[in-house]
């Protein structure tokens, strides 16, 4: 038998037995940091317990079951674990009354940052136009360059004509590219950037030079960034394609394998006003590294600017494709353009257009947000920024709304029997979600530290990475009984039984009809601003 088929044989008893353990245990099988709340959920009777250090069975810890816990639309009842007193660092297991145990967990400082290397080094595999390749758990990933023909013109109006659109990310599980999905991506992984920098300027994840003199961080999002410039309209008019896609997907083919004609499609407002918020964020934490590209950066900015302000209509785009819509209003996306666009130059003119926009609405902060809703991420830029001539009025109020989403988070996430700080709330591409109120917290620690925040957060990660109904991890190749046949092409046809390694699923729409099929694009696809939401929440708790 040869290493390939041991090492697989062996990559499956332990899924069995993990399996099998969590149907018992439910708990962040990433592990826990010394000084954070430590909680295992078990669904099954048990008065006590202990934990066990794994290496030399010492017993280090004795508690009691607290519970019974119990929830409806889990349909289900558990008993909690609470070790939080022990801060010994190491790897341990626990075992209950009744004699189960369960998998080994660690307690350390570094607990998150293998998981953040693999889930960012998952953006570099999804690159566009050239070839990938690396290695993970005894398999070797890799596809070929592909959709060096990108893209052809003929859905703006130039037909039969190419313009390089080569590059950029493959959107999620399909091989499309799309601008108003990029956004809320480059926008958060951006940001993340801004806030946690001094942990990730020295993070090495082992990429091709295509940026030198760049942080690996940054030259992972310059790749996107040097695609999306080749968005705006060749015209020189600052509209930008809402898309570049074939007309429908493709089957579950490698990226290479796809030769279908792709092309640029109409603009939209939505697309065109969140590529002028990644320029002026790219001209922002480019230049440090590279003026002259800093600079093309905020040029391209400064003429979709322009031509949104002289457009000031909702344009949605028209979708005569079969793939990915993302349709959207261009409200949030406007205002968010103008906090980059004054955050980045200091012009009392962006910073007029922001609050105009800001005093207009309903609500300054949500809760549940994503690609459609890019709101927040205008008011955030907002209430961090240290530049001067903003309303105090105003001021105060964003402050205290981002306040208020960041408590309604606290208080959902205390209420619900896994600390889910989503609540009951479940839908396609929930658990990007639930990753990304992680930001949501951070800029109201930022403005009003509290350690419950800090504390959501980390219950935000352990929800991702096994806390839950299922007693595994959504992320594929991380964790306990991860994903193993997410909808994505790559691992769909690549002949390798392991996924494409570090991409979070979507989560169900229900909290129990998750399906691990990769059919069930509903509940198991991935995609890159989920992805981002993972990246963020994993990078503030970096070693």
């Amino acid at each position: 038998m040869t290493m390939k088929k041991l090492f697989l044989l062996a990559f499956i008893f332990f899924l069995v037995v993990n399996a099998l353990n969590a149907q018992v245990f439910q708990f962040n099988s990433l592990g826990f940091l010394p000084g954070q709340t430590k909680v295992v959920s078990i669904s099954k009777t048990f008065e006590s317990f202990e934990i066990i250090n794994a290496e030399n069975n010492e017993l280090v810890f004795k508690g009691e079951a607290e519970g019974p816990y119990e929830q409806a639309d889990v349909n289900c009842k558990v008993w909690n674990a609470d070790f939080s007193k022990l801060q010994q660092t190491g790897t341990f297991l626990m075992k209950i009354d009744s004699g189960e145990l369960s998998p080994e967990f660690k307690i350390a400082d570094d607990v998150y940052n293998a998981s953040f290397k693999t889930s960012m080094r998952a953006m570099y595999l999804w690159r566009c136009g050239t070839a990938v390749s690396g290695d993970f758990n005894g398999e070797h990933y890799e596809h070929a360059a592909c959709h060096l023909q990108d893209g052809w013109l003929d859905s703006i109006g130039i037909p039969n004509q190419q313009k390089d659109g080569t590059g950029g990310w493959h959107d999620a599980g399909d091989h499309g590219k799309y601008v108003v999905n990029a956004g809320i991506t480059v926008g958060m992984m951006f940001m993340a950037w801004d806030q946690f920098n001094d942990q990730l300027k020295n993070v090495q994840l082992d990429l091709p030079e295509t940026a030198p003199g760049f942080p690996d961080f940054l030259k992972e999002l310059k790749w996107e960034i040097d695609w999306l410039l080749k968005m705006q309209y060749p015209d020189g008019s600052g509209k930008v394609s809402h898309k570049l896609t074939r007309t429908n997907f493709s089957g579950f083919i490698m990226p290479e394998d796809d030769d279908q004609k792709r092309y640029f499609t109409d603009w939209s407002s939505a697309a065109t006003a969140d590529f002028v918020a990644m320029m002026a964020q790219a001209a922002r934490y480019f230049k440090p590294y590279d003026q002259a590209y800093a600079q093309k950066c905020l040029d391209a900015a400064l003429v979709s600017y322009q031509f949104l302000s002289e457009n000031p209509e909702s344009k949605q785009f028209r979708q005569r494709f079969g793939t990915g819509g993302y349709q959207s209003a261009d409200a949030d996306d406007r205002l968010w353009a103008a906090a980059e666009m004054w955050e980045t130059t200091g012009k009392k003119v962006y910073l007029k257009d922001f609050e105009a926009q800001l005093t207009e609405l309903e609500k300054m902060a949500d809760e549940n947000w994503d690609w459609g809703n890019v709101k927040n991420m205008g008011t955030y830029t907002y209430v961090l920024s240290t530049k001067k001539g903003r309303n105090k009025k105003l001021l105060a109020k964003a402050q205290a709304a981002v306040i208020e989403v960041a408590d309604t988070i606290v208080a959902k996430g205390k209420k619900d029997v896994f600390n889910r700080p989503l609540g009951t709330r479940y839908y396609w591409g929930c658990n990007g979600t639930v990753a990304r109120q992680v930001l949501n917290l951070y800029v109201a620690n930022q403005l009003q530290a509290d350690p419950k925040y800090r504390e959501t957060s980390l219950n935000a990660i352990g929800h991702l990475f096994g806390r839950n109904v299922y007693g595994r991890s959504y992320v594929t190749g991380i964790g306990m009984n991860p994903p193993m046949n997410p909808h994505d092409r790559r691992s769909g046809a690549d002949g390798i039984v392991a996924p494409w390694p570090g991409y979070i699923v979507g989560g169900g729409q229900h909290a129990t009809d998750w399906k691990d099929e990769q059919a069930s694009f509903q509940t198991n696809e991935i995609a890159i601003n989920w992805q981002a939401a993972l990246v963020y929440a994993l990078a503030g708790f970096l070693k």
